[in-house]
């Protein structure tokens, strides 16, 4: 079971300037956990378009960051929140190579083969929620200096 290293931090989402910091914050808070920089990339990558998405399709919201603790295991969960008008069809959305443009191109299917856990939650006139999990393995003590 994992459990929160500290409370989440909270960024908002309402403007391009903030998913430049969504992304400067996801790296920094990845390699400061130790993770390598093909898996920050991929964190990073799956977590712009989220961001993206969040702003464009659902009008902003934001994305709370949450660093995780599972015995040795280190792990980041990042959860992207709007209020937008939810997905009405997931299956299409969740199809490969389907993008409503504006993003990278990857959709939510390729965010979601960019990490290692992924949950979908949405509600048509209430919003979408996103999150993604990141871990990795036996690390005695992250740069960040939680134990």
């Amino acid at each position: 079971m994992s459990a929160p290293l500290v409370s989440p931090t909270r960024l908002t989402i309402g403007s391009d300037t903030d998913l430049a910091l969504v992304r400067q914050q996801v790296r920094q808070i990845a390699a400061d956990l130790g993770f390598g920089l093909v898996q920050q990339t991929k964190l990073v990558t799956a977590a712009s378009e989220l961001a993206r998405n969040a702003l464009v399709h659902g009008g902003g919201g934001h994305v709370d960051i949450t660093l995780l603790r599972s015995g040795t295991d280190r792990g980041v969960r990042l959860r992207f929140v709007d209020r937008g008008p939810g997905i009405r069809d997931i299956d299409l959305a969740m199809t490969d190579g389907y993008t409503s443009g504006g993003g990278l191109g990857l959709g939510l299917s390729g965010a979601k083969r960019l990490v290692q856990e992924f949950t979908l939650e949405t509600r048509v006139g209430e919003g979408t929620t996103v999150t993604v999990t990141e871990w990795i393995s036996g690390l005695p003590s992250p740069r960040t200096g939680a134990t």
